[in-house]
């Protein structure tokens, strides 16, 4: 399997379930969706390498299903024929407490061992 023979609505689909509440409290989901050594920079500065990413996921609140952003603008960039460049905007509507919040959005997955997994991501909260 190779970027080739693959549809980007997979990307989108392995992108939204990261937004998931029930992926997002699942150690094993969160695991199953990320390379080894998959890294982040965060939207607050912060850097996360898989072990602490996967802990402050599985320590969040879970999120109203309905409340998952809106995704904008999605883009699938070939890089190898293993790895792919994703791209797009994230709007999580205002529930009346929290504001809007509109986030750039980049991550690379990479086919490993016949399974797309996401190897790094950068989200820019976009002022």
């Amino acid at each position: 399997m190779t970027v080739d023979r693959i549809d980007g609505e997979v990307f989108r689909r392995l992108e939204q379930d990261l937004h998931r509440s029930e992926v997002r409290s699942s150690r094993a989901a969160v695991s199953a969706l990320l390379t080894d050594d998959f890294m982040e920079f965060g939207s607050s500065g912060k850097v996360y390498n898989k072990a602490a990413i996967i802990d402050a996921l599985v320590q969040e609140a879970p999120s109203d299903p309905a409340a998952l952003p809106e995704i904008y603008d999605f883009t699938v960039k070939s890089i190898t024929a293993e790895a792919v460049l994703v791209l797009y905007r994230s709007v999580r509507r205002s529930d009346g407490v929290t504001p809007e919040r509109q986030t750039l959005r980049s991550s690379i997955w990479k086919l490993v061992d016949g399974r797309w997994q996401m190897f790094f991501h950068q989200g820019t909260i976009v002022p």
